[in-house]
C-alpha cells in the first residue's frame, strides 16, 4: 500500500498540465501523508482534499474516536459499502511526482521512490467524496505490484495513461473503469535513498 507521495510542483502548473483551471491557493503538495491535504482533479477542476476517507471508530467503551484516514483503496474490494458508492460515482485523478515504499528492516526503513519515465507528474486512479469528519477527501486505488516494486510491496497505486485518465473519470461503464487496474506495464524509475522512512512529516 501506498502511505507517502511527492508532489512539489507549483499548483497552477500541475493544473496546466490536466488541463483545468488553477485552483485557489490551499496547504496541500510538497510529501503527502494520510490524513493531509492532496492535490486532486475531479468534476473538471483541482482542489485540495484530505488524502484518506474516514473510518469512524469506537473505544472499548463505546466512546467516539478520532477517524482513521483509509487512504488506499484495493481493486478487488471496489464493489464493497465502503467503496462502492464513490467507485461509482466519486472517480478522481490524484497528480503524482513519485511515490515511496519503505525498504530495510525494521527500526531502519529507508524510502525507495518510484516515478514514470519522462513523466514529471503521472495521474493515479483516486476516489473521492466529501464527509462530515474530513469534508473533501480522497483515497487512491490500489493493484497488484509490477517487478520494479519487487520484495518492497505486493501493491502499488493504479497509474494511468493520459488516455485512461479521460475514461476513468468519464466513463459510466463499471467494467471499463476496473480494466484500467491493473499494475503499470511500462516501467517505473526506482531512486533507492538513505532517507529514514520516518522522517518528520511536513506541517
Amino acid at each position: 500500500m501506498c502511505n507517502l507521495y511527492r508532489m512539489t510542483r507549483a499548483a497552477d502548473e500541475v493544473a496546466r498540465l490536466f488541463g483545468v483551471e488553477a485552483p485557489a491557493p490551499a496547504n496541500a503538495g510538497g510529501e503527502v501523508y494520510p490524513g493531509y491535504p492532496g492535490w486532486v482533479v475531479a468534476q473538471g477542476r483541482m482542489t485540495s482534499m484530505a488524502w484518506g476517507f474516514p473510518l469512524v471508530l469506537k473505544g472499548a467503551k463505546g466512546q467516539p474516536l478520532k477517524p482513521k484516514p483509509v487512504n488506499n483503496a484495493r481493486t478487488d474490494k471496489l464493489a464493497s459499502p465502503f467503496w462502492r458508492h464513490a467507485f461509482e460515482h466519486g472517480r478522481c485523478l490524484i497528480p503524482v511526482e513519485a511515490f515511496a515504499e519503505a525498504a530495510g528492516e525494521k527500526g531502519a526503513k529507508t524510502r525507495t521512490w518510484f516515478s514514470v519515465h519522462d513523466q514529471p507528474v503521472f495521474a493515479v486512479a483516486g476516489l473521492w467524496r466529501n464527509s462530515a469528519e474530513f469534508g473533501p477527501c480522497y483515497t487512491m486505488v490500489m493493484t497488484e505490484a509490477c517487478i520494479e516494486i519487487g520484495d518492497l510491496h505486493d501493491r502499488m497505486p493504479v497509474i494511468l495513461t493520459p488516455a485512461e485518465s479521460r475514461r476513468w473519470v468519464e466513463t459510466t461503464d463499471r467494467e471499463e473503469a476496473l480494466a484500467f487496474c491493473r499494475s503499470w506495464p511500462h516501467g517505473l524509475a526506482v531512486a533507492h535513498t538513505q532517507e529514514p522512512w520516518t522522517a518528520s512529516r511536513a506541517s
